[in-house]
C-alpha cells in the first residue's frame, strides 16, 4: 500500500469512522407548467443590480479638471438610441428614458431573450 493510502486506513481504523461514500442527490424535476423549477420561490428575494448604461467618453485629465457646473459632457450614443439594462453587468433589455413623477425611468422597448442570456454567459 502506498503511505498515503496506509494512513488514511491506519486513520479509519482508530478513529472507528466510516469509509467515504459517494455522494446521492435527488434527480431534479420540473414543474408541469412549461418547465420552470416548483421551488423557485426562494431566490426572488435575492437583491441585484440593475444600472442602465446612458453612455460613455473618454477625456483628458486636463479637460477633466476645467469641467465647471453647467458643462456639457459628449457621449458615445445618440440622442433617441436605446439606453441599454444591465442585471450584474449582463444586458438583459433596452429601453427608452421616460420621467414619472418628476424621476427618471426606463420604458423597456426590447427584452434580451432567456436563450441570449444564458448564450452571453459562456
Amino acid at each position: 500500500m502506498a503511505e498515503s493510502d496506509s494512513a488514511t486506513h491506519f486513520d479509519s481504523q482508530t478513529t472507528g469512522s466510516p469509509s467515504p461514500q459517494p455522494a446521492s442527490f435527488p434527480s431534479v424535476q420540473s414543474a408541469e407548467t412549461g418547465g420552470t423549477p416548483k421551488n423557485i420561490d426562494f431566490i426572488l428575494d435575492i437583491p441585484m443590480s440593475v444600472t442602465v448604461y446612458v453612455g460613455s467618453t473618454k477625456m483628458a485629465i486636463r479637460d477633466l479638471l476645467q469641467l465647471a457646473q453647467g458643462s456639457v459632457i459628449e457621449l458615445d450614443k445618440l440622442a433617441g438610441e436605446p439606453m441599454e439594462v444591465m442585471v450584474n453587468n449582463k444586458l438583459v433589455a433596452r429601453g427608452e428614458v421616460v420621467v414619472v413623477n418628476e424621476k427618471f425611468g426606463i420604458r423597456l422597448t426590447d427584452v434580451v431573450s432567456a436563450a441570449e442570456r444564458v448564450q452571453h454567459l459562456r
